[in-house]
């Protein structure tokens, strides 16, 4: 693909990104009020705070650096190896959502049942959520590395949609379940994103759309994890690059969510204060995640497409 057309479709995904992310704000915010009328603030705190702070931990230090990693470097490359390494993000994420599952049941002070009640379902489900949204990590970095713009559009607006949806019908008619009301919901924010990535590359591979776009994945089968006979599993210069972010990580991780770990682990404020703090610190951080997070995830994709890591500048396709 040519540099000005990778920049055209990288645009395209900037904006729409940003129009999700504002989209998704919006949403949250008037369900966050909709449903303080019906539910406590300590059971938003936990939700807003410490489930989603569990939830975003395991999903990050699971795939953000295999991400990275994986959409380095031109899109002409062994595919297959590229996959396989892929799917070693649902092994580590099920290591991280036991030991963080342990953390979060034993170690860190358990909400008054009375008035958050199924504590320990919602850790489970928030857990397991973040594994489910896992299984399709390998479509995902397909999706983006080849621009599918309307693709991650429509997979995220309809997951939201499903979530805040359910979310509102059983806050009005069961508010006494709890947490499980957003367990069920984190679930299915998870399986619903999914199953749209599975089923547009059930559709698309194989069809003459993709023989049109010469696509180096041929047919369903290819995406799940398979032997290159006479070669290694994975590439072994990817897993070096994965394990080179997976160091980095860390620190990102702590940088982007550090005042939910201190609120998390240091019992600074209340179930209820933190609710009320990250409604009012989401709002305050609207123009980094409206703007420059889609800059920076769109763009990377863009300069991983037109760049060759290791390289010189002067090097490189013009």
């Amino acid at each position: 693909m040519a540099s000005q057309d990778v920049l055209s479709q990288t645009t395209r995904l900037a904006s729409s990104s940003a129009l999700l992310q504002v989209l998704f704000r919006v949403v949250t915010f008037g369900l966050n009020a909709f449903t303080l009328r019906y539910l406590s603030r300590e059971l938003i705190g936990v939700v807003n705070v410490r489930l989603t702070l569990l939830y975003s931990t395991v999903v990050f230090l699971a795939r953000e650096a295999f991400r990275r990693a994986c959409l380095s470097g031109s899109t002409k490359r062994n595919w297959t190896k590229t996959i396989n390494l892929l799917w070693l993000t649902v092994p580590l994420g099920g290591f991280w959502s036991i030991l963080l599952g342990l953390v979060w049941l034993h170690l860190l002070e358990v909400p008054d049942p009375s008035v958050v009640p199924h504590y320990q379902a919602g850790v489970v489900a928030f857990g397991l959520s973040a594994i489910i949204e896992l299984l399709g990590e390998p479509l995902w970095v397909l999706a983006q590395a080849h621009l599918f713009v309307r693709l991650k559009v429509i997979a995220e607006s309809l997951s939201v949609v499903s979530k805040c949806t359910l979310t509102v019908i059983l806050v009005v008619l069961y508010p006494q379940w709890g947490l499980y009301i957003f367990s069920l919901t984190q679930l299915l924010y998870a399986s619903v994103l999914v199953i749209c990535y599975v089923i547009y590359f059930v559709m698309f591979l194989g069809s003459p759309e993709a023989t049109k776009k010469s696509f180096p994945v041929p047919r369903v089968k290819a995406l799940l994890p398979n032997l290159v006979e006479d070669e290694t599993f994975v590439n072994w210069k990817e897993a070096r690059l994965t394990w080179s972010f997976f160091k980095q990580s860390f620190l990102k991780q702590i940088l982007t969510e550090g005042e939910r770990y201190v609120m998390t682990f240091l019992n600074v404020l209340n179930f209820g204060d933190q609710g009320v703090y990250d409604i009012v610190n989401n709002l305050g951080s609207l123009v980094a995640r409206f703007i420059f997070l889609p800059i920076e995830e769109s763009f990377y994709v863009f300069f991983a497409n037109v760049l060759e890591r290791g390289k010189n500048v002067k090097d490189q396709k013009q």
